[in-house]
């Protein structure tokens, strides 16, 4: 991977010093080195070798910062390389059997007959897959067309021109001190220009929620909602290992607190097995923490099973959006446009995203490389948005719209129940629409008014510590760095939530960034321990108030995922 070296090394002859700050100029800048971003890269490379690309990533390595489940449609892939087999794509465990179960207490289950669950959840012709090797294999790829990737470098900031267009990024400054102050290994950031920029970040992207909110991207929308998963990977004995198993559940634990969400179970190549449970963010009782319902739920004998023996290698977790078309900001804006989840596009219905993410990148570089052939610049490519609605990728989650919604409106069993209905009688072709207005955030109820949650202790066999798990995630920050966990109001915490909700980032973080300690004096503060952070972005999204601002730490910090 070309990185920081690369940068101040080989590329210095391009860079030109105005107002002091070292800038680049491209055709084209992509902010993530994701599914989406990296499909967009490649494409614009395959229609015009010639458009100059540039793809800036704030994790230590492409892959750094990629988790997802993941069971991988390869419909994007088989139009982007369609000789990915031969190129050595990592799609190396084809799903062969779908388990579906509807867990009913601690120690029962229904299995769901395959014949009675949504279309959706079928997976055959699809792929277990390590979603972090994928990406370094698209960047790879991606390189090879010419495109150069920077890993290690943080987007921080929209760069705007006179007509408020978006004429580009800068990356952050590297060496400032906790207090701001530059210390002996300062390093300002640069500004990468482009004539058009690519914004691919992932779910509740940094950028992309400043760009929604500063052009009204999201007027007349629902508000997106959102989920978070938390997942492990665990080597298992290979006498349990059953090579492209996927397993399904809905229920128990999350049913008791009457929250949503479902686990999941995969068996990848080499004895692995990657495990998680989603936990939707419109859960009401602020005493639930999806990091003790994950620990909960490995505890089940039907997914005990699977890690009997076993030894756990790795831990993260990530907010995924469930919104769905009718959640999707409008993508263009001037000089630029929002791609993946950054747009939305995930398929919560086959709790997928990466197919449709790659989709809405490559359909993106084909709508850029025509108004680069046409000399246009910085332009709002309003064309984007009849492209997109003409793809694959728009009427499939057209197809699936009310299944979200229904989820919501109806529970796991009766909204997946609908949703039978709905997708496999019907094709999707129901006369409306079902929404959702009520944002995750606005979705708590007083602590006084819900029942405690008595989770048990961890066994350290099957569940663990916060703090192990975090230290499983290879997670580092640079210590000495201004929080990037910003505080509209710092009083607010304790002032208010508190007493109203006990305080319920101390249990919606799933790395343990938030406490409420103790004062010598016996008051109470709050504490952020930004070093711990796994960038999941749920502090962002849940905080009742939206008090929590989740920016961009130094380039290279944050988990450092191997194979998620």
């Amino acid at each position: 991977m070309m990185g920081v070296n690369y940068i101040l090394n080989i590329q210095i002859n391009r860079w030109r010093t105005i107002l002091e700050r070292e800038f680049m100029d491209y055709d084209v800048v992509i902010v993530g080195a994701g599914p989406a971003g990296l499909a967009a890269a490649c494409r614009l490379k395959q229609v015009n070798a010639d458009i100059t690309v540039c793809v800036v990533e704030k994790g230590s390595e492409v892959g750094a910062h990629i988790l997802s489940g993941a069971v991988l449609e390869p419909s994007a892939l088989n139009e982007l390389f369609p000789d990915w087999k031969e190129l050595g794509a990592p799609l190396h465990s084809p799903v062969t059997g779908d388990e579906i179960f509807v867990f009913t207490g601690p120690e029962k289950r229904i299995k769901v007959p395959g014949l009675f669950a949504p279309k959706t959840m079928h997976n055959k012709g699809n792929y277990v897959i390590s979603l972090g090797k994928l990406c370094r294999w698209l960047a790879e790829q991606a390189e090879n067309l010419g495109v150069e990737v920077f890993p290690g470098f943080a987007a921080s900031e929209v760069l705007y021109g006179d007509n408020n267009e978006v004429l580009g990024i800068a990356t952050g400054d590297m060496g400032v001190s906790h207090n701001g102050e530059q210390k002996a290994s300062y390093m300002q950031g640069m500004e990468l220009r482009a004539k058009y920029t690519l914004f691919s970040e992932g779910c509740r992207g940094h950028l992309g929620k400043q760009l929604i909110a500063k052009y009204s991207l999201d007027a007349g929308k629902d508000p997106q909602h959102y989920g978070i998963g938390i997942k492990e990977l665990w080597k298992i004995p290979a006498e349990q290992h059953q090579a492209g198993l996927v397993v399904h559940s809905a229920g128990w634990p999350l049913d008791e607190s009457k929250s949503l969400g479902g686990g999941f179970l995969y068996h990848l190549e080499d004895n692995q097995v990657a495990l998680g449970l989603i936990t939707n963010l419109s859960y009401t009782n602020p005493h639930v923490s999806p990091y003790d319902e994950f620990q909960r739920y490995k505890h089940h004998p039907e997914i005990a099973k699977h890690l009997k023996g076993g030894e756990r290698l790795t831990y993260g977790a990530r907010a995924l959006l469930k919104g769905g078309l009718q959640s999707q900001p409008k993508m263009s804006f001037p000089g630029g446009l929002l791609i993946g989840d950054d747009a939305g596009t995930l398929n919560f219905a086959k709790i997928k995203g990466s197919h449709t993410a790659m989709k809405s990148g490559m359909v993106a570089a084909e709508t850029v490389a025509q108004a680069l052939a046409a000399e246009q610049q910085n332009t709002d490519l309003q064309e984007y948005a009849a492209a997109y609605k003409a793809s694959w990728a728009y009427k499939e989650l057209h197809m699936q719209r009310n299944f979200g919604p229904a989820q919501h409106k109806f529970g796991n069993i009766i909204g997946s129940a609908y949703a039978f209905i709905d997708i496999n009688i019907f094709n999707g072709k129901l006369p409306w629409t079902m929404s959702d207005k009520i944002a995750d955030h606005d979705t708590l109820k007083p602590a006084s008014e819900c029942a405690k949650i008595d989770y048990p202790k961890y066994d350290g066999v099957l569940s663990f510590d916060k703090a192990s798990s975090v230290f499983m995630s290879n997670t580092n920050h640079e210590e000495d760095q201004p929080c990037h966990l910003v505080l509209a109001d710092p009083d607010m915490p304790i002032n208010k939530n508190l007493e109203l909700y006990d305080e319920p980032a101390q249990r919606y973080c799933p790395a343990g960034v938030y406490e409420v300690v103790a004062n010598d004096d016996g008051s109470k503060r709050f504490q952020i321990n930004a070093q711990n952070c796994v960038h999941c972005k749920t502090c962002d999204i849940k905080e009742p108030s939206q008090n929590i601002n989740w920016v961009t730490p130094e380039g290279a910090g944050g988990p450092n995922y191997p194979n998620m």
